[in-house]
């Protein structure tokens, strides 16, 4: 269908008359733009404020939806630890029982501070018992750890191979732990046969409830003076 020649006219007179609103415009007075570019300048700043607004919403809840995201991951793992935890529970109820009863065995090889001298006499009375010699047997400086203390004991004697042997086996089956560290033998000079053994023995004994307070206060007064540095 053909256009009349005056819808034409009326057609081109609008156009024209668009070019001229946007013609001349000074960029530093928009208030004096005409109304059809000042109009759509203050539509193009709105949706520039509303894309912005938006975008800075959208940000803010994607931190917040990472943030819940790694929150319920975490709480997936600990749900998890918890389930075999709670599968396994009665297993681990036997375990600790058996641990506390190792450790209640452990605890009895170890003499307490009155029964030192009686284990010193044992430790004595084997290497006589195996016609051992002794030239040293010398107990050295107590010292303490966190939870019990260790006794060294320089020993050394002089007697046969297999006498010696055995006086380590006996020590080795001792009620209380005795153990036998930085053992030298070396043959006894014009005694044929005869070997000298030097050894440091160290027995362990554990603490009674002065020395646990005692090394607790210990303990502390070294973590406070290390927060202070």
């Amino acid at each position: 269908m053909a256009l009349s020649p005056a819808m034409d006219v009326d057609l081109k007179r609008v156009g024209d008359g668009i070019k001229r609103q946007f013609t001349g415009l000074d960029a530093n007075n928009p208030a004096s733009w005409p109304s059809l570019p000042k109009n759509l300048l203050y539509l193009a700043l709105c949706i520039a404020v509303v894309a912005g607004l938006w975008w800075f919403w959208l940000s803010s809840v994607n931190e917040q939806l990472i943030a819940e995201q790694n929150t319920e991951q975490k709480l997936r793992d600990e749900y998890r630890g918890k389930l075999v935890q709670a599968v396994n529970l009665e297993a681990l109820k036997k375990q600790l029982v058996q641990v506390q009863q190792y450790v209640s065995q452990l605890e009895k090889q170890l003499p307490s501070k009155a029964e030192m001298d009686a284990l010193l006499s044992d430790i004595n009375q084997a290497g006589l018992g195996r016609s051992l010699q002794f030239e040293l047997f010398r107990p050295g400086n107590v010292s303490v750890k966190e939870y019990y203390a260790e006794l060294p004991i320089a020993v050394r004697v002089t007697g046969g191979y297999h006498d010696i042997g055995l006086f380590a086996a006996d020590i080795a089956n001792l009620s209380r732990i005795v153990t036998l560290n930085n053992i030298s033998l070396e043959p006894t000079r014009d005694r044929d046969g005869i070997l000298t053994m030097n050894c440091t023995a160290k027995t362990f004994r554990y603490l009674d409830q002065e020395e646990i307070a005692q090394q607790q206060e210990t303990t502390v007064g070294k973590g406070k003076k290390g927060a202070k540095k």
